[in-house]
């Protein structure tokens, strides 16, 4: 599958952004079990830090990618 060409501009916003999103699942899917009142799920947990992991790693990836001309 072939990855949209982002310009430094784009590149830079996104890369700024998409911890913002790691940030938001984590709190959904893991700190966010503590407000509920269902009992702890460890898979939600486990899904939640996977998750932050792979946003993270996706900033990266993007932040370290150089403009094709």
């Amino acid at each position: 599958m072939a990855m949209p060409v982002l310009k430094n501009r784009q590149r830079i916003l996104l890369a700024d952004q998409v911890p913002d999103a790691a940030n938001l699942a984590a709190g959904a899917l893991l700190f966010g079990q503590f407000l509920s009142e269902r009992p702890f799920s460890i898979i939600l947990a486990i899904t939640g830090l996977v998750v932050w992991i792979a946003f993270f790693a996706l900033a990266v990836k993007i932040a370290g990618e150089q403009e094709v001309r």
